[in-house]
């Protein structure tokens, strides 16, 4: 296999930063890395260029975590209220899913919100309130609550269910 040493030209997850130099598979720079915009040759002229591309992409950075920063500090503390139908032992009979979060937090907070960096394992099948985080950058982050009731209900409902549930569980664990 032959190796070709490549500049990147953007950010390339898994691999590296903007303005760095990488050694990597011939074929991966010419049919990935170079048509995408994402990498030259690694020739001498774009070794003097390396400085502007490196300044370049950490400034792209500073703006993108100050944007997240922003969205953060707007998403967290948010409290969404979903209404559903649910049997007996407040199961209910469909779910919550983080499409169903995203796009509710996306009308509430008045942007995009992307559906995969919500931290939720599975669907939300119980009625009740539910802390949940999204992750906007690897290290930016934010909470906020969800909260599920039956048609009619309210937030009070939830936290009265809620406060209830740990009450039947600290009498539980007392006996």
């Amino acid at each position: 296999m032959a190796r070709v040493k490549i500049l990147l030209t953007k950010d390339v997850p898994e691999l590296g930063q903007a303005g760095n130099v990488f050694s990597v598979a011939g074929g991966y720079a010419r049919n990935y890395l170079m048509p995408r915009g994402l990498a030259v040759l690694a020739t001498r002229g774009a070794m003097k260029q390396a400085d502007e591309i490196k300044t370049a992409a950490t400034r792209r950075r500073a703006r993108e975590r100050a944007n997240a920063e922003a969205q953060a500090q707007v998403i967290s503390g948010t409290k969404l209220l979903f209404t559903a139908n649910a049997g007996e032992n407040d199961r209910l009979y469909g779910s919550v899913t983080a499409t169903d979060i995203a796009e509710k937090l996306s009308a509430v907070v008045g942007f995009e919100v992307d559906r995969r960096r919500i931290d939720i394992e599975h669907a939300i099948r119980d009625l009740g309130i539910h802390d949940l985080s999204i992750r906007l950058m690897p290290e930016v982050a934010a909470t906020f609550k969800v909260a599920v009731v039956r048609e009619g209900e309210n937030w009070n409902a939830a936290e009265a269910r809620a406060a209830a549930k740990a009450a039947a569980a600290a009498a539980k664990a007392a006996a």
